[in-house]
């Protein structure tokens, strides 16, 4: 849909929009951010909700240890620890002539078993969800049972009868269809032009079938949309408006709090929590951020990041047109190293739903995520992806903030110096070995000024 007004015009009323446009790394914290109370009303979900789908994957968990031996170490449960980042805050302090405030941590996510990234807990969830759906009312499953007899020949050959269908930039995609094909489901994921070759590799040999489209992300979800559609016995997974999948991510807050507790790492008025969430269509960020609310209520604050190139939630959300906006309308390219951010629409659900839930929205450039994930290896020896740096720039976002947020929440030196900062490594361990060469080699480039 054509916008109303000229960019121009955009930039005159919204003047960030002119540094979006720009391509310049932009900051913008949240003028409409309402008391966790208040705001978490505007979500048609609950508490009560975010406990039924952990519950949910407690009863999968003998399944998922069955079927994914990996997961055995952890029960079936499918989790990332939390990690100090000590030694790459003091560096990227010393970078911006700051002296560090409150500590820096990592949720792996890029750690998550299966496949490696945050979707692992959102995307699996939703197809868990869905089999549990068909074998409860098919008979398969009788309440009590134990959910391990779902890794059978029988149960493979009922979900046989179905499929499962999902459009994706990647990780989403390797969630949905490992998990489906190794259920029994007839699983197809439609992948964008962006895509990374070796997510298309590893999908097909898991029996998935790929589709591949020279267009972006929200041409491929459309595509695998209409088709699901066409097809009574074809779910399809809606990254832009699933309710299930947001509960799926919603569950690692639960699960954050206990990790944190473990830490000593106390989070009060006295003691904040930052969180920054690297930021696609929305689902994942905005499930984690969901649940966070209702864990940690206002001490938490959350931030999303996403490519100077991608912009798309923070224009939905700063214009207010929400998904009948897109990055094209303004010229911005969609082009970025981060592939499984590149999305040119944000999800409607989200931006609406968190619109006074979110602290902030910043953008980052592909030399800055590059040069951090160098520097992510060399201080700490942990491998990312292009993508799952974004979140990083987060803590200088809000140490060097000029719009007043701080003072206005009361974000005192005091409180600050007591803060958590919590980057959400989205993804990397699956890296094929060759291609994480190359991102290092890049980031190592840029970090040399070449």
């Amino acid at each position: 849909m054509p916008l109303e007004q000229s960019v121009n015009a955009w930039c005159q009323s919204h003047p960030l929009i002119a540094e979006l446009v720009a391509l310049r790394p932009t900051c913008w914290f949240n003028p409409a951010l309402a008391p966790s109370a208040e705001a978490l009303g505007d979500v048609a979900l609950t508490a009560a909700d975010i406990r039924e789908a952990s519950a949910r994957l407690e009863r999968f968990a003998p399944y998922i240890a069955s079927a994914f031996p990996e997961t055995v170490p952890s029960a079936g449960i499918i989790e990332s620890p939390v990690l100090p980042l000590r030694a790459l805050q003091a560096v990227l302090c010393a970078e911006q002539h700051l002296a560090p405030a409150g500590e820096l941590w990592l949720k792996a996510d890029n750690l998550l078993p299966i496949s490696g990234s945050i979707k692992a807990r959102g995307g699996i969830y939703e197809v868990l969800k869905h089999a549990e759906d068909l074998a409860l009312a098919g008979g398969l499953l009788r309440p009590g049972d134990s959910y391990a007899t779902l890794d059978s020949d029988e149960a493979r050959a009922f979900f046989g009868q179905y499929s499962v269908a999902v459009g994706s930039t990647g990780n989403l995609g390797l969630s949905i269809g490992i998990i489906s094909a190794r259920l029994g489901f007839k699983a197809t994921v439609h992948m964008s032009a962006d895509a990374r070759q070796w997510k298309k590799d590893r999908l097909r040999a898991c029996g998935v079938e790929v589709r591949e489209y020279s267009a972006d992300y929200s041409v491929a979800v459309e595509q695998g949309r209409q088709e699901a559609e066409a097809d009574p016995r074809c779910h399809f997974v809606d990254d832009e408006n699933s309710l299930n999948l947001f509960l799926g991510y919603a569950v690692a807050a639960e699960r954050l709090q206990r990790q944190l507790a473990e830490q000593g790492i106390q989070v009060d008025a006295e003691h904040p929590l930052f969180v920054y969430l690297p930021c696609g269509v929305g689902g994942g960020p905005g499930g984690v951020a969901f649940g966070l609310k209702h864990i940690f209520g206002d001490a938490v604050h959350c931030l999303f990041a996403e490519p100077s190139h991608s912009p798309c939630m923070f224009l939905g959300v700063y214009t207010g047109l929400h998904d009948s906006v897109s990055v094209y309308d303004f010229g911005i390219d969609n082009q970025t190293a981060a592939d499984g951010l590149a999305v040119g629409r944000p999800s409607g659900f989200v931006g609406r739903s968190l619109q006074r839930l979110i602290d902030g929205y910043y953008t980052v450039s592909d030399d800055t995520l590059y040069r951090q994930l160098a520097q992510m290896h060399a201080c700490e020896g942990i491998e990312l992806e292009p993508s799952a740096l974004a979140g990083v720039s987060g803590m200088f976002s809000v140490m060097q903030e000029q719009q007043g947020y701080r003072q206005r929440l009361g974000l005192s030196d005091e409180r600050m110096a007591r803060a958590t900062h919590l980057v959400w490594g989205t993804g990397g361990s699956m890296v094929p070995r060759d291609e994480m060469d190359r991102y290092l080699a890049k980031g190592r480039a840029v970090l040399a000024g070449r």
